[in-house]
């Protein structure tokens, strides 16, 4: 593809290393596919994103690092920010909103094959409710998980489902 715009790129590892890729004008503004959002030095992240990207054959969810420039732009595309140092909640960029925490991640599920899809029913439980358990979980990720401090490189077929690369 020829183009003269690149993008930095650091899928799966966070901000610590970047490849210059480029790609079509359009490719990083594109809400045609729900945008995964996720903090890119978290090794819990990083396990969860390819742990979606396993249960979504039909590549229908794209990922950005919310470190990455791509995400900031995506984000200001819809009227969103990037909460950073470090980022509090996955999010989810679909159809043009932003959803973060645990409406994130159930939204997200209903987009897995499988039975993962169910777990989009737990939408009724309201959100502080479910919400209690997310920040739980994400105030702890460093300590039980750890940070990657590298960047892992990803094969051809999964750097296409990153919106920046």
């Amino acid at each position: 593809m020829a183009t003269s715009s690149y993008v930095a790129v650091s899928p799966l590892g966070g901000h610590a290393c970047y490849f210059v890729i480029p790609i079509a004008p359009s490719a990083a503004r594109s809400n045609a596919h729900p945008a995964v959002l996720f903090d890119g030095v978290c090794k819990l992240c990083d396990a969860a994103v390819l742990f979606l990207i396993d249960r979504d054959p039909r590549a229908i969810l794209r990922f950005a690092s919310l470190q990455s420039d791509t995400a900031r732009e995506l984000l200001e595309s819809v009227g969103g920010t990037v909460e950073t140092d470090p980022p509090k909640s996955i999010l989810l960029v679909e159809n043009g909103r932003v959803y973060e925490r645990s409406t994130a991640a159930l939204r997200i599920a209903r987009h897995l094959e499988g039975a993962w899809k169910l777990l989009g029913l737990l939408l009724v439980v309201p959100a502080p409710v479910r919400d209690l358990v997310y920040r739980w979980i994400a105030s702890n990720r460093y300590r039980w998980f750890g940070r990657s401090p590298t960047c892992r490189v990803p094969t051809p077929q999964i750097r296409a489902r990153f919106l920046d690369g």
